[in-house]
């Protein structure tokens, strides 16, 4: 399978997030995550879905989990279920926020897929625990279930790739690690069943520790004959 790359990308207005996407499909990235919290306006989310070939994932993420939204989380819902309404194919919502099921089902209805997603700022998770996160999100109706926890060491891949290779059997899966010492299962993560990965458009653009470029990413699966 042709490993998936997602470029994820931090715009501030509408024109800014234009020239992200169309840079994103000239890069060769697979897909676009549109980082929406920190958007000045949302009034124009439709005409920014329709923008390009590439598919676009739009995601919201709170203060609470380290993203730059700093309003209620009905209000983070209600941005994610108009961009799935205007075109989005797929929104990304945090496992912890309430009435979950009621989202998906809504998003769904709307016209978008639902990246459920877990995130660990502190370390590795223990296989049970990868398990537990994973059974949860598909119980909520994620169509795709994203487990991210951060390496200490390179160690901390090993488990992480073992258990995406085992979890992309029962449903499409992102599982890597952030960090550094992540950077491995950043870049095998896809050849283990993992549905995508994330790197950023150019260094300093990062949107989370440990990214690859795209580019990076190509050159280094062309040198592992993907």
């Amino acid at each position: 399978m042709t490993p998936r790359i997602c470029a994820s990308v931090f715009p501030q207005t509408i024109p800014e997030a234009v020239k992200l996407i169309e840079r994103a499909e000239k890069e060769g990235a697979d897909l676009v995550e549109i980082r929406l919290d920190s958007l000045e306006t949302f009034e124009e989310l439709p005409s920014l879905a329709k923008r390009g070939k590439i598919r676009k994932i739009a995601t919201n993420r709170l203060v609470s989990h380290r993203g730059k939204f700093s309003g209620p989380e009905a209000k983070q819902k209600q941005i994610l279920l108009t961009a799935a309404e205007g075109g989005f194919d797929y929104v990304d919502i945090e496992l912890s926020a309430t009435k979950l099921k009621e989202f998906t089902t809504e998003a769904s209805e709307r016209g978008a897929k639902v990246i459920v997603s877990f995130h660990d700022f502190e370390g590795a998770l223990r296989l049970a625990e990868l398990d537990n996160v994973l059974q949860k999100e598909i119980d909520c109706g994620a169509d795709v279930c994203k487990i991210v926890t951060t390496a200490k060491r390179s160690e901390d891949n090993l488990a992480l790739l073992n258990f995406t290779a085992a979890a992309s059997k029962r449903t499409d899966v992102i599982c890597f690690a952030m960090g550094g010492p992540g950077k491995i299962s950043r870049l095998l993560s896809p050849l283990f069943g993992g549905f995508l990965t994330f790197a950023a458009l150019e260094h300093r653009l990062e949107t989370a520790p440990g990214q690859f470029t795209v580019q990076e990413m190509r050159t280094l699966y062309r040198l592992l004959g993907q």
